[in-house]
C-alpha cells in the first residue's frame, strides 16, 4: 500500500462565495411605486377631464333633432311646396317648404333655433306661419344642415349657418320677394344677426330669444349641466371645437353682431327668465340700434322660446305693429 497521505479538505462552496448583497430597502421600493401610482393617476384624471371636455365639445357639434311629424298642409291647411336650394357659397343643398301668399311680394324667411328643425314644435312654428300667411306674407320654411333629413352635418353656432341662411333669402328673392323679414329663434336670431353682415337684401328682422355663440354664453350654457371651471375649460373646448366641427370661436363674429348698428329695423323679443341666453344680450344688442322702428319686449318671467306660448295676443299685436312699420317705410322709399 502506498503512504499515506493526508487529505486536505477543500472549503465548502457557502464559504468561499461571495458575501450576498443587501436587498434594495423597502422603503425605496415603496416611494418608487407611490410615485409611479401617483403619476399614473395624475395621467388618468388629466385624460379624463380633456376627454369630458371632447364629449361636451362634440354634443354641442352634433345636437339630438327629432325628425320631422308634419307638413304646412296637415298643421294649418296651407298650401306648399318642396323646395331645395343652395347654400350662398354653394357648399351644400338645402331643404325646405314655400308657402306663397296670393299676388305678394312680401316674404317671411323663418331660421330655426339649436336642436330644432323646421318646425320647432314648442314655439309652436306653425302657428307663426300661418299667422305670417294670413297677414299676405309668402313664408320660407327650411332645416339648418345640422337638422337636415339627410345629409345631415354638425352645428357650427353660425359659421356655415349664415350662408345656409342667406341661400334662403336669395331662393325669396328669386321668387319675387321685394320686402324680406327674417323671423328667427335663439341660435337662428344670432345666425341672422351674422348674416346681416353679409347682405343688405333683409328689410327688417324679428329676433326671438337671441342666442349668440361666444365664450360667455358657451359657458353659461356648460354651467347649466355641469360645474366646470371657466379656465381652461373654455381654452379646452375652443381648442377640440375646430376639431370636431371645423369652427373656432374666433370664426365667428360675435364682437362685431354686439358693436352693429344695423340698417333696418330689429324687433327684439326676449325673456327675463331665459336660462340659455340671459336677457342682457338683447338689451344690449338693441342699444346698439338706431333704427326708428327697431325695438326692444323684455318679458318678465318667460323662459326661453317661450314667450309666444305665453302671451300669444300681445306677442302677435307686438309683431303685426312692428311688420306694419316695415310696409309703410318699403312703400315710401319705394315712391
Amino acid at each position: 500500500m502506498g503512504p499515506n497521505y493526508p487529505v486536505e479538505l477543500l472549503p465548502s462552496s457557502a464559504s468561499t462565495a461571495p458575501e450576498a448583497s443587501a436587498p434594495p430597502s423597502s422603503r425605496f421600493s415603496f416611494k418608487n411605486i407611490f410615485i409611479a401610482l401617483l403619476l399614473s393617476l395624475v395621467c388618468f384624471l388629466s385624460f379624463c377631464f380633456i376627454a369630458l371636455h371632447g364629449f361636451i365639445a362634440w354634443v354641442l357639434s352634433n345636437p339630438t333633432v327629432a325628425p320631422l311629424y308634419s307638413n304646412p298642409k296637415l298643421a294649418k291647411n296651407l298650401e306648399y311646396e318642396d323646395i331645395l336650394f343652395p347654400a350662398a357659397d354653394g357648399s351644400r343643398m338645402m331643404q325646405g317648404w314655400y308657402i306663397p301668399a296670393e299676388d305678394s311680394d312680401k316674404t317671411i324667411v323663418f331660421s330655426h333655433g339649436y336642436g330644432a328643425n323646421r318646425e320647432e314644435t314648442w314655439i309652436p312654428m306653425y302657428d307663426l306661419a300661418h299667422f305670417a300667411h294670413n297677414l299676405d306674407f309668402n313664408v320660407v320654411m327650411f332645416d339648418y344642415g345640422f337638422a337636415a333629413q339627410n345629409s345631415k352635418e354638425v352645428a357650427t353656432g353660425g359659421k356655415k349657418e349664415a350662408q345656409q341662411l342667406l341661400g334662403a333669402i336669395q331662393f325669396a328673392k328669386q321668387r319675387g320677394g321685394q320686402e324680406i323679414i327674417v323671423w328667427g329663434f335663439s341660435m337662428g336670431a344670432g345666425t341672422a344677426l351674422q348674416a346681416a353682415l353679409k347682405t343688405d337684401e333683409i328689410d327688417g328682422m324679428i329676433l326671438d330669444s337671441t342666442f349668440l355663440l361666444e365664450p360667455d354664453t358657451m359657458y353659461h350654457n356648460i354651467r347649466q349641466y355641469i360645474g366646470l371651471p371657466r379656465h381652461p375649460s373654455l381654452e379646452i373646448i375652443g381648442m377640440l371645437l375646430p376639431i370636431l366641427n371645423g369652427t373656432s370661436l374666433r370664426q365667428i363674429p360675435y364682437q362685431e353682431v354686439k358693436t352693429t348698428d344695423y340698417p333696418f329695423p330689429i324687433q327684439f323679443i326676449h325673456g327675463t327668465r331665459d336660462e340659455k341666453a340671459p336677457y342682457p344680450i338683447a338689451e344690449k344688442l338693441a342699444a346698439n340700434q338706431t333704427h326708428p322702428a327697431s325695438d326692444v319686449w323684455i318679458v318678465e318671467g318667460s323662459y326661453h322660446e317661450l314667450i309666444y306660448r305665453e302671451y300669444p295676443k300681445q306677442y302677435l299685436r307686438l309683431v303685426s305693429t312692428f311688420l306694419s312699420k316695415i310696409g309703410q317705410s318699403t312703400a315710401s322709399a319705394a315712391k
